[in-house]
């Protein structure tokens, strides 16, 4: 009683007797090489291939047809066997063709077996059964080759993430520019094109989330970009012009800050290409460590419009700014020219009080600001642009202070 009880049971050969399966099992090279001939009478880029690169076809076709046999022996001892003939070949073949050409080497094959497993078959009962064996047995092979491609697909998504996330870190250090290009140009990016870091908190604590966010939009607006999450922030460059003269351009930031979570979003300035990434990545974060001194800030906001609020939190390369291309032209055009910059600011902006102070005419006040305006891109009858000019000028007394200027 034991014994019966531990009996295997006997296999299920799909109604085929123990002779026409080893039939089959003599024939499986003359089928392979079958399949081998229909591919290259019928397929123009399989004959293309090199000839290793068809033996590997041709071995994954036998390995096919072995586990065919086995598989009609006992489908479910040999479920292993049919999922195993495709899983570890489309790792070599996905890197030379397409899951469409797979796609067409498994129909092809599956049509020669069709064709001819049925000259082996002993009578009408097996005939249908051989046929029918086939048809299940090809789309077990089929799914088996997309799941392999998924696969591959998504193994080569996760190393293009890492390499991804390894140069918008090379950015954001200033790594050297050749392996950082390199490994972007590896990614598909044009070395030569403009780019621009925004920066911002990241919508998710997902990265699949973060990725679908930031690629989605992206290919909204027809914009290549890279994006890495470190730690708290998500730093994304996009490349192609930002602050020309289109619209469009002037827009694609904006619509890219839709894809950070909400809270302030920084752009950097656009540099000319990848290689000096690194100064728009540098001039962002800063923007993003200083943007909360200023609450009515635009989302996005440009790191050159946080130049105030970068001084005052220490940054040199704002101060910097600040003196070359507002103190700095303000000097050289002459005293009186700046004179009158800081005496309208001085009279909280009272057009007549400033004039009154300077004994002059309103309208030569007027002159004297727009022309200020013209050097320095500040209007001072502006609230914001008059904190900037403020702003400006206390740095550059200070540095003329400390013989930096």
């Amino acid at each position: 009683m034991a014994e019966a009880n531990t009996a295997r049971p006997t296999p299920k050969h799909h109604g085929l007797s123990a002779r026409t399966l080893r039939r089959l099992e003599g024939a499986t090279g003359r089928l392979a090489s079958a399949s081998m001939a229909a591919m290259e009478q019928r397929l123009t880029w399989f004959v293309r291939m090199p000839a290793d690169q068809r033996a590997t076809v041709l071995l994954i076709t036998q390995t096919g047809a072995a586990g065919f046999i086995d598989w009609l022996r006992d489908s479910q001892e040999a479920l292993k066997l049919t999922t195993e003939a495709f899983r570890g070949a489309p790792t070599d073949l996905s890197r030379w063709i397409s899951l469409r050409q797979a796609v067409a080497l498994v129909r092809l094959a599956i049509e020669v077996f069709e064709e001819q497993l049925p000259a082996f078959a002993a009578n009408e009962a097996e005939r249908a059964a051989l046929i029918e064996g086939i048809l299940r047995y090809g789309r077990e092979i089929a799914f088996a080759t997309a799941n392999s491609y998924a696969a591959a697909a998504e193994a080569r998504g996760a190393w293009d993430a890492r390499l991804e996330a390894l140069v918008v870190d090379g950015i954001v250090r200033g790594d050297a520019e050749e392996s950082v290009l390199s490994r972007a140009a590896a990614l598909g990016w044009d070395p030569a094109a403009n780019a621009t870091a925004l920066v911002g908190s990241p919508p998710s604590e997902d990265p699949p989330t973060v990725v679908f966010e930031v690629r989605s939009r992206a290919a909204r607006v027809g914009r290549p970009v890279l994006h890495s999450i470190q730690g708290s922030r998500l730093v994304v460059v996009v490349g192609g012009p930002t602050d020309g003269d289109d619209t469009k351009d002037r827009e694609i930031l904006t619509k890219m800050a839709t894809a950070f979570a909400d809270g302030p979003v920084v752009a950097g300035p656009t540099v000319p290409t990848l290689a000096e990434a690194h100064h728009s990545a540098v001039e962002a974060l800063s923007g993003l460590r200083a943007i909360v001194g200023w609450p009515g800030a635009p989302r996005p906001a440009r790191s050159s419009d946080l130049l105030p609020e970068r001084a005052l939190s220490g940054d040199p390369e704002a101060e910097r700014l600040l003196i070359d291309e507002i103190a700095k032209p303000l000097e050289e055009a002459g005293p009186t020219l700046l004179k009158t910059v800081e005496t309208y600011l001085e009279s909280g902006g009272v057009l007549e009080t400033c004039a009154r102070l300077l004994f002059v005419h309103p309208n030569t006040v007027r002159y004297r600001l727009r022309k200020a305006a013209d050097l320095t891109g500040c209007n001072a009858a502006n609230p914001r642009d008059a904190l900037v000019l403020r702003i400006a000028l206390t740095v550059g007394r200070l540095a003329r202070s400390r013989g930096l200027w």
